[in-house]
């Protein structure tokens, strides 16, 4: 799995956000396929202009924090790619760890804010609010 760092290295590497748009792509092409069963209403994102999915797994670490990770799709390919980021900050890490990070000033580091539309900034923000919700649920179910 791509790590966010490698995403952040190779964005620098690439000068036009063309190249950038297909670099997403080429992200959101490597995640995990999801199962059809997870395409379910709990699993969709709302607030998206795109269909999004996220199902996340919860697991405890060996100090018995709950550690998420996910798995997600959606029928647009840019969306796919902002999924991948997102995974790549998130995956794998504890509860305590998602809610501490700050995904949206990390896209804005990449330059989002200025090469999204609205309706995909919306969406951005609905998916890093799904990823931390079953965060703080998690965190809930573990006390």
């Amino acid at each position: 799995m791509t790590t966010i760092n490698d995403i952040k290295d190779n964005f620098e590497l690439l000068d036009e956000w063309d190249d950038r748009y297909r670099y997403v792509i080429e992200l959101g092409r490597t995640l995990k396929p999801m199962a059809d069963a997870d395409h379910s209403p709990q699993n969709k994102v709302q607030g998206c202009a795109s269909q999004v999915w996220l199902a996340t797994t919860v697991q405890r670490n060996d100090a018995g924090e709950p550690v998420l990770s996910f798995t997600g799709d959606s029928d647009a390919h840019i969306v796919r790619g902002l999924i991948a980021i997102l995974f790549a900050l998130f995956s794998e890490q504890p509860a305590k760890r998602i809610l501490d990070t700050d995904a949206l000033k990390v896209f804005d580091e990449l330059g989002f804010r200025e090469h999204l539309s609205p309706q995909r900034s919306n969406g951005l923000r609905s998916m890093v609010e799904r990823v931390r919700a079953d965060a703080r649920g998690a965190l809930a179910m573990a006390s």
